[in-house]
């Protein structure tokens, strides 16, 4: 399958070169003049990847990548700013708004094609391991080092989208806060509370990229204080009491070793431990008691 190229740009010039060379390497490109038609080809179409000119008359392209990053389902596209630029405001400006490339013009075609078959092939493997976070049931998101989401999984969508506002709150209020907190290194595991009108959310570093973008963990609080209780009240270690937690949400071992990233063997010893902590034989007798103690 070709992959699709969305080349934004107000010179003619530029669209007739580039649209030759990458219709040569094989590629699908669609072609917008302007700003505002570049969104709409993009909410139509959704590119594999977007080549901007930063500066045309009109919609920037800094403001046509920030537009498209605020968009829940174009917000992954990788986007690669073409600038005749050099000053160092101006590619800052780029990465600060979700690029995730520049190339200076006159482009050097070769250097072009090489950056976006990297970018292409993160994209892919971010697709992947969105779906098989997904699958899997995870509250997981990935930002950039400006707080910036890059994507998330449905059920990180899903709570932010239960957020009054989830758009202005997602860009005026959380981007800025985990930015702060991002600047100041956090190690992993360190968490962070966030407040909202309706929930207060646990968020943990998990991980790093290699491309310098941070994997975090999203916790709704009630879920983390249902854990603390369960743990207090019936004496169990922490992992138990979330084994616990999801075994009184009707969660099979399997699908509780998917959420907490565990092997089945060894939820199922954990369920084992539970029952013999709870003076129980069954998984029906443990979400009982489990349920009394969260009542």
């Amino acid at each position: 399958m070709k992959n699709i190229v969305l080349v934004v740009d107000d010179s003619p010039e530029t669209i007739g070169m580039l649209n030759a060379v990458l219709d040569d390497a094989g590629m699908m490109v669609l072609v917008a003049l302007e700003g505002q038609q570049a969104l709409s080809i993009a909410q139509n179409m959704k590119p594999d990847i977007i080549l901007l000119d930063a500066m045309m008359p009109g919609m920037s392209g800094f403001e046509v990548c920030q537009t498209l990053k605020k968009d829940a389902e174009l917000h992954t596209i990788p986007v690669i700013f073409m600038t005749g630029l050099s000053d160092t405001e101006h590619v800052v400006e780029g990465f600060e708004v979700g690029g995730v490339d520049y190339i200076t013009k006159p482009i050097n075609t070769t250097e072009l094609l090489a950056r976006m078959q990297v970018h292409l092939k993160n994209a892919r493997h971010a697709i992947d391991a969105q779906l098989a976070l997904d699958e899997a049931g995870h509250f997981i998101l990935c930002v950039n080092s400006q707080g910036m989401i890059t994507w998330s999984t449905d059920y990180v969508n899903k709570l932010i989208a239960s957020t009054p506002d989830d758009k202005d709150w997602q860009h005026q209020e959380l981007q800025p806060v985990l930015k702060a907190w991002l600047d100041h290194q956090p190690s992993l595991n360190d968490a962070l509370s966030i407040n909202t009108s309706t929930r207060q959310l646990r968020i943990s570093l998990q991980a790093k990229t290699q491309n310098g973008e941070y994997l975090l963990k999203v916790m709704d609080t009630d879920t983390a204080n249902e854990i603390s209780l369960l743990r207090s009240k019936l004496e169990l270690t922490g992992r138990e009491a979330e084994v616990l937690l999801w075994i009184s949400k009707a969660k099979t071992n399997r699908e509780i070793a998917q959420i907490l990233e565990a092997s089945p063997r060894t939820i199922n010893k954990h369920s084992e431990n539970i029952y013999k902590q709870l003076g129980v034989d069954n998984r029906t007798a443990a979400a009982s008691k489990a349920l009394n103690v969260l009542d």
